[in-house]
């Protein structure tokens, strides 16, 4: 008889508190005190470190020695070395996804892109795109575009740079995004795929990164440092 493996507590307390700093419930910078956790999620002590350890390997805390654990800090230069790295490595999954995709991955695509658009009552609704039923639409119609990527390696590293870009571009939805059309920039690169045009893929991939990238610098959430010397590639 098959049996469905129950999450353990470190687990359950690694998502739990990975939500709260995706969605800004737990700020960067904040100090994460290990025992009002043990308190608040009514697990061991050893849950509790064992989650953190986990979110430091994602990057997603950083230990301090003799301090405990802090949420990892934001910055403009760290965003641009992320999506620079998220462009190379996103970009490798599509262009196999589309050499490898079958007509399954096309009807993925579609369905994941209707539910989003569904969602979403104008092209730059920034309301709409910082709930928590968007963002999981948006994340499904972007691993829908990779799903036939053959190697699990690749996909690996794509979902923790997901996870770690997801901090920022939460930071950008509040923002004036200078009428920035959203819903057209996921059609474009839709229809790229579906065409299998590699080169006009990659090119609305690498624009609809750091487009976002360029939006989320202007927050004042973000910590101002040597940003102004980045800029968003031309091409």
């Amino acid at each position: 008889m098959l049996t469905s493996s129950k999450p353990t507590q470190a687990e359950t307390v690694c998502r739990l508190i990975r939500a709260e700093i995706l969605d800004g419930q737990l700020p960067a910078g904040a100090k994460l005190n290990i025992g009002a956790l043990e308190k608040r999620f009514d697990v061991s002590l050893g849950a509790i470190r064992e989650a953190l350890s986990r979110l430091s390997a994602e990057g997603m805390v950083i230990a301090e020695a003799q301090r405990g654990y802090r949420v990892s800090p934001v910055s403009g230069e760290e965003l641009m070395d992320l999506t620079r790295t998220r462009v190379e490595v996103e970009s490798l999954c599509l262009a196999q996804a589309m050499k490898n995709g079958d007509v399954e991955w096309e009807s993925r695509i579609v369905a994941a892109a209707h539910r989003m658009e569904r969602l979403q009552d104008s092209p730059a609704d920034a309301e709409t795109r910082v709930t928590q039923v968007w963002s999981n639409s948006h994340r499904e119609f972007h691993e829908a575009l990779v799903s036939a990527c053959p190697s699990p390696w690749l996909l690996r590293l794509r979902a923790l740079l997901h996870e770690q870009s997801e901090r920022y571009r939460r930071l950008s939805a509040p923002l004036e995004t200078d009428k920035r059309d959203v819903r057209g920039e996921h059609r474009q690169l839709m229809a790229a795929v579906l065409k299998r045009d590699e080169a006009a893929a990659l090119r609305a991939l690498e624009q609809h990164f750091f487009s976002t990238a360029q939006i989320i610098l202007r927050s004042p959430l973000l910590r101002t440092g040597q940003t102004s010397t980045h800029e968003p590639p031309t091409s």
